[in-house]
């Protein structure tokens, strides 16, 4: 590995050529462009909520391309089996000898990038299938475990409506996500750059900026990056202050929130902190790059109670008076 400051400064320089590849095809979205990137960097899976027609799976799809990283996109139905995502055995015979056997045909998890297309859309049982894959990198099929290549990043999409015929994913697996982000409407201006650039004929190319093998050794220079101890401290005491059976919590959050953040949350924070630091060139994060990633790092993982839900607060609300 090249040394650190090196390393960092070429992340910054194939930050902003990524930018520029992806702003060829998405219009606006600037900031969630920057969360996905920090993510990838980070090593850590993303949720992404928006209605539909906000380009959620065309700003994944790009992504993809702008890397030159292998790429399997699954479309979540009610009908998709485990199987469906993480392979099955099939029996297969031998055209010289005859003999039978069994040969593991694998899924289309076995890529590097993987686009869970409206996950909430399958049952949990389904839902499920990605756990193992998501945490521990690996996949298992009857007595025989498969290791996924790295990087292997988990990008999510899922509508905030149409609630009927959905199953929204379990604590656990939201947990697995390092980032919760939410998709809003173009501003006017960028809705009419939107469809005038999308309703002639030029198709923009994408050019693949980075490949697998610099994307591992960026993650593993990101872990490297020092974090001081204020820095570590405001991490977690932010993360604290969010249970409400913590002596850290204030009475209002006591009354608001049913679970808080655990201590996963922390450590996705600071990682998350490391990554933006280093997509801005620096060797060490701050106090307000936490900030910056407190948000899509912690609202996922906060469960208000139903004192909350009565007077309209959410989990959002509840990150900003932590961060407040």
């Amino acid at each position: 590995m090249q040394n650190l400051p090196d390393l960092i400064q070429n992340l910054k320089a194939a930050s902003v050529n990524l930018k520029r590849e992806i702003s060829k095809v998405i219009v606006g979205q600037d900031e969630i462009i920057n969360q996905m990137l920090t993510a990838l960097f980070a090593n850590g899976h993303v949720l992404i909520e928006g209605v539909p027609g906000l380009a959620k799976t065309l700003m994944i799809s790009s992504l993809a391309k702008a890397l030159s990283l292998s790429f399997s996109r699954i479309q979540f139905t009610p009908d998709l089996m485990p199987s469906d995502i993480t392979g099955t055995d099939i029996l297969i015979s031998n055209q010289d000898t005859g003999a039978k056997g069994f040969e593991y045909l694998k899924g289309p998890v076995f890529a590097n990038m993987i686009l869970a297309d409206e996950i909430n859309r399958t049952p949990p049982k389904t839902q499920s299938a990605l756990l193992q894959a998501m945490q521990e990198n690996t996949i298992t099929s009857g007595n025989k475990t498969w290791k996924l290549e790295k990087p292997f990043i988990v990008m999510a999409t899922q509508n905030p409506i149409e609630q009927e015929g959905t199953y929204p994913l379990p604590e656990a697996q939201l947990d697995r996500f390092m980032f919760y982000i939410t998709i809003g409407y173009p501003s006017y201006e960028e809705e009419m750059k939107i469809v005038q650039s999308t309703t002639g004929l030029d198709i923009p190319q994408i050019s693949a900026q980075l490949n697998a093998s610099e994307i591992v050794e960026v993650q593993k220079a990101i872990r490297s990056l020092p974090v001081s101890d204020h820095v570590l401290k405001y991490a977690v005491d932010l993360v604290r202050r969010s249970r409400p059976n913590s002596e850290d919590a204030d009475s209002e959050i006591k009354k608001w929130v049913s679970w808080g953040a655990g201590p996963r949350a922390s450590q996705y924070l600071v990682l998350g902190a490391k990554a933006v630091a280093a997509m801005d060139g620096r060797l060490s994060p701050s106090e307000d790059d936490v900030r910056r990633v407190a948000q899509i790092v912690l609202r996922h993982r906060i469960l208000v109670s139903f004192a909350a839900e009565a007077e309209g607060i959410t989990s959002s609300d509840i990150v900003t008076r932590l961060l407040k």
